[in-house]
């Protein structure tokens, strides 16, 4: 693919407080930087980590080409310093991330920037476009190939994502949370997803009747052959046709069928009666395929009803995570450097969800060493280490009564380092080694925590020294805010 440089890609604001902050002598003050998101996309209790690899690639090419530099003169509003600044830009910032595959936690850093605050700040719409839209398409697959329940689940959705790059990125990030492969035949090129597919309604309508048609695919692909039903009468013609076709087309050629396709109507219905005329035939190995309109709770809902099916193919819904189609990540200031000190930034707000968590972190998950399940996520300072054998404390950090002294635990930091001081220093694994990791890493999850519907929350707690931290801020502000309005009402 044609590599483009997307380093003009960002918000006009980025630009604006860049130059900003070199105006006012702070363009190189230390800051650091957390990504994390505040709900999960459906009501679950996780989500998928996905598109660090994509935001290594980004982070690798950032350059300011001269037209750049020219389109921003041209809005005579940045100073020709800043504008020298961004013709020898050189990205120096360190960067963490969670490994794709993770799932991941609302509240917890997913990425954490360090580095000059011009830098760091400047990178934040394509740290949140990068991974956002990958975290949101690989949860919504996750979900849909959980509720198949072991059947394969292919990704159809190439003609209805937005844009190329949501149907290419899309289909990789569907591949991570588990689908078996795709539609969208780039991606096999680009990232050795499978590319799958049978025909198309307009192939059965090409030729005179559905059953020339039938015999012209099977003649042609006799090895995996799948034939659509649905073009006009599924349990009429359809499968008729298909079982004629099997057996003299196909099954003479030393092949076994590759299966049926429906894609419209009463799936479930349709389904059985089509298992019976098959199995009737002697076809009982001869796989069905349902597609149409598929997510997870039509896919729940229909195996519950006894639908007699081999895999899914699934579209829109899955590619566009239509049922909520926002992951809402967010990329905000926990920190800055003063004379190689550390001061923990907060961002307070009215909404107790929106309140963050200030300093620079570690997350952590714990085990239980004698079931592998994970127990909880905790938030550390960035010198904390967990000791394996002491027992830990957790708590609510927002109701510090519930509590839990966990013994017999496995403690892994959950970040790598992707950047050091500018310079990739990850090796991304291969696309199939995190789509079997991601597998791994949700079979550690308590079934509770996987329900569709009011699933456990998962804890997410602070260790006790973040937490004081986190508390000493917030009576600071509180402090602040009271003193004001003593003074307005002394007015």
């Amino acid at each position: 693919m044609e590599k483009i440089n997307l380093t003009m890609l960002t918000d006009f604001y980025e630009l604006t407080m860049a130059n900003g902050y070199l105006e006012n002598g702070i363009g190189d003050k230390i800051a650091y930087f957390d990504m994390f998101f505040r709900n999960v996309p459906d009501g679950g209790a996780f989500a998928i980590m996905a598109g660090v690899e994509q935001l290594i690639q980004y982070l690798k090419n950032l350059k300011f080409e001269e037209e750049d530099i020219e389109y921003l003169r041209s809005k005579g509003i940045f100073s020709e310093k800043f504008l020298d600044y961004l013709k020898n830009f050189k990205f120096t910032c360190d960067v963490w991330a969670i490994p794709e595959g993770t799932p991941v936690f609302p509240h917890e850093p997913i990425v954490t920037v360090r580095g000059p605050v011009m830098q760091a700040q400047f990178i934040e719409t394509m740290v949140l476009l990068t991974i956002n839209h990958q975290c949101l398409i690989a949860t919504k697959a996750n979900r849909i190939v959980r509720a198949a329940q072991g059947r394969a689940v292919m990704e159809f959705g190439a003609r209805r994502a937005q844009g190329y790059n949501g149907a290419i990125l899309g289909a990789r990030a569907a591949y991570i949370g588990g689908v078996a492969g795709t539609s969208c035949t780039i991606t096999e090129r680009e990232f050795g997803i499978p590319a799958l597919g049978t025909m198309a309604h307009s192939w059965v309508q090409m030729f005179p009747t559905e059953e020339e048609a039938f015999r012209a695919y099977a003649r042609v692909y006799p090895d995996n052959c799948v034939l659509l039903v649905d073009t006009y009468n599924v349990l009429k013609s359809g499968i008729p046709n298909a079982i004629k076709v099997f057996k003299e087309e196909v099954i003479p050629r030393g092949y076994r069928p590759g299966g049926i396709r429906i894609d419209s109507g009463d799936l479930t219905y349709l389904s059985k009666r089509a298992r019976e005329m098959l199995d009737e035939a002697g076809l009982e190995d001869c796989p069905i395929v349902l597609s149409g309109s598929l997510d997870e709770y039509v896919i729940k809902d229909i195996l519950e009803q006894g639908a007699q099916v081999d895999s899914f193919g699934v579209g829109e819904r899955l590619i566009t995570s239509k049922s909520e189609p926002v992951f809402n990540g967010v990329y905000k200031l926990v920190a800055v450097e003063e004379d190689g000190k550390i001061i923990p930034k907060i961002k307070i707000s009215e909404n107790v969800n929106k309140i963050t968590n200030p300093g620079f972190k570690r997350p952590w998950r714990l085990y239980d060493k004698k079931t592998g399940k994970a127990i909880a996520d905790v938030l550390t300072t960035h010198e904390e280490i967990i000791d394996e054998n002491e027992p830990y404390l957790l708590f609510d950090p927002e109701h510090t009564w519930k509590q839990k002294k966990v013994r017999n635990f496995r403690a892994r930091m959950l970040m790598e380092k992707i950047f050091d001081k500018g310079v990739p220093v990850y090796k991304s694994p291969s696309l199939k080694e995190i789509r079997r990791y991601c597998q791994e890493e949700i079979d550690s999850l308590w079934e509770e925590v996987l329900r569709f519907q009011n699933p456990h929350e998962y804890w997410v707690d602070l260790s006790k020294p973040l937490w004081k931290i986190k508390q000493r801020l917030l009576k600071e502000h509180s402090a602040i805010e009271d003193l004001n309005n003593n003074n307005n009402n002394n007015i």
